[in-house]
C-alpha cells in the first residue's frame, strides 16, 4: 500500500476531486496516513462497500465461528476514565471518546470477516485491517451535505431498551454535544445549517446481539464547486467529532495523553467520490492484524455522569463479529 503524508494526500484528493475521477480514499485518525487513488487502480486487496457500492460480490458464506476477547482489566480501564473525569472536571472537555485495545482470537482471518459482516460500510485493507461499521461520516448529494452522528448504544432486548436510551439524562446530555460539535464543524466547510432529525433509533446486528443505535441528522449548504475541494474540506472537518469528543482542539489533545496505544485508522474515516456524489463512514468496528495477531480497537463517549462499569460494559460489548 502507498501512503501519503498530510498534505500530500489531501491534495490528492482535491486533485482526483477536480477531475472528476471516481475514487476510494481512507484517512487515519491523525491524518498523519492517507490513502487515496482511482477506483480502476486500487491495490488489489482492497475490497470496499459503500452504500451499496462494492467491488466485490457478495457472500452468503455464515459458517460457525470462534471468537475470544481479551479486554483490559477493569481496574486499568477504570484508571483512565478517572483521568478523563478529571479533565471534565477543570473544565478542559465535556465529553470524551476514550478507547482501547483488545486482542482477539477467532478462526477468522480479515477477509472472512469481511466477507461475513452485514454493515452498510466495509472495507477490506489488505492483511493491515478490517472494518464493518453502521456509522456515517459525509455525504455529499448535489451540493448538500449531510451527516449522521450516532452517540448512544443500549442492548435491544433489555425491556423498554428506545424508552431507556431516549430518556436517559446523560445519553441525552452526549448525543446533544455531538450535534452541537457536527452542527460548528459542518458550519466550518457550508452554510444553512439544519438539523433534519434529531435522536431517531436504528436497529443494527452486533455479533449475536441486536443493538438500538441513537442518530441525528444535520445537512447544510456545499458551495458550487465543492468537488474541487474534497481534500481540503476533509481536512478541516477530521477527526470525527463522534469519536474525539468537544471542544474538539482540546480533547484530541487529552486523547494522545491518556490513551496509550496509537489509533492508527481506527477512528479515521474511509469513502468514494463516484463522479457525482461522495459517501463515507468513520472506521469503527475495527479489527486490526498486529504482528501475529488480532487486535479490535473500540471504545465510547465518556461525560461527567457516565458509569465506569457501564461504560466498560459498551467499550467490551462493541468487541463483536
Amino acid at each position: 500500500m502507498e501512503f501519503l503524508d498530510t498534505d500530500e494526500g489531501f491534495a490528492q484528493i482535491d486533485a482526483l476531486g477536480a477531475r472528476g475521477e471516481p475514487f476510494l480514499f481512507v484517512v487515519s485518525y491523525d491524518k498523519s496516513q492517507i490513502y487515496a487513488k482511482p477506483l480502476d487502480h486500487l491495490d488489489s486487496q482492497i475490497y470496499y462497500s459503500i452504500d451499496g457500492i462494492t467491488n466485490r460480490k457478495p457472500t452468503t458464506i455464515k459458517h460457525k465461528y470462534t471468537l475470544h476477547k481479551t479486554p483490559v482489566p477493569y481496574t486499568t480501564y477504570k484508571k483512565s476514565l478517572d483521568r478523563v473525569i478529571e479533565q471534565i472536571q477543570e473544565g478542559n472537555t465535556y465529553l470524551l471518546n476514550l478507547t482501547f485495545e483488545t486482542p482477539i482470537d477467532t478462526d477468522l482471518s480479515l477477509l472472512d470477516i469481511y466477507d461475513r459482516s452485514d454493515a452498510k460500510y466495509k472495507l477490506y485493507f489488505g492483511d493491515i485491517f478490517v472494518c464493518f461499521s453502521p456509522e456515517s461520516f459525509i455525504e455529499i448529494e448535489g451540493n448538500r451535505v449531510s451527516t449522521y452522528p450516532m452517540k448512544g448504544t443500549i442492548d435491544a432486548d433489555i425491556p423498554n431498551a428506545k424508552e431507556q436510551i431516549l430518556d436517559n439524562p446523560k445519553e441525552l446530555a452526549e448525543h446533544t454535544m455531538i450535534v452541537d460539535l457536527m452542527r460548528n464543524d459542518l458550519g466550518i466547510i457550508a452554510t444553512d445549517i439544519t438539523v433534519e432529525k434529531f435522536r431517531y433509533i436504528e436497529q443494527i446486528r452486533a455479533g449475536q446481539k441486536n443493538l438500538l443505535q441513537v442518530s441525528s441528522k444535520i445537512s447544510a449548504k456545499m458551495p458550487q464547486n465543492w468537488q474541487n475541494y474534497i481534500g481540503s474540506t476533509l481536512s478541516q472537518i477530521l477527526p470525527a467529532g463522534s469519536i474525539s469528543g468537544t471542544p474538539k482542539r482540546s480533547t484530541v489533545d487529552i486523547i494522545s495523553k491518556i490513551e496509550d496505544y496509537d489509533r492508527g485508522f481506527y477512528t479515521g474515516v474511509f469513502g468514494i467520490y463516484d463522479g457525482t456524489n461522495l459517501h463515507s463512514a468513520v472506521l469503527i468496528r475495527y479489527i486490526e492484524q498486529k504482528a501475529d495477531r488480532l487486535v479490535y480497537k473500540s471504545g465510547g463517549g465518556i461525560t461527567i455522569d457516565s458509569n465506569p462499569k457501564s461504560e466498560y460494559n459498551e467499550m467490551v460489548d462493541k468487541v463483536y463479529i
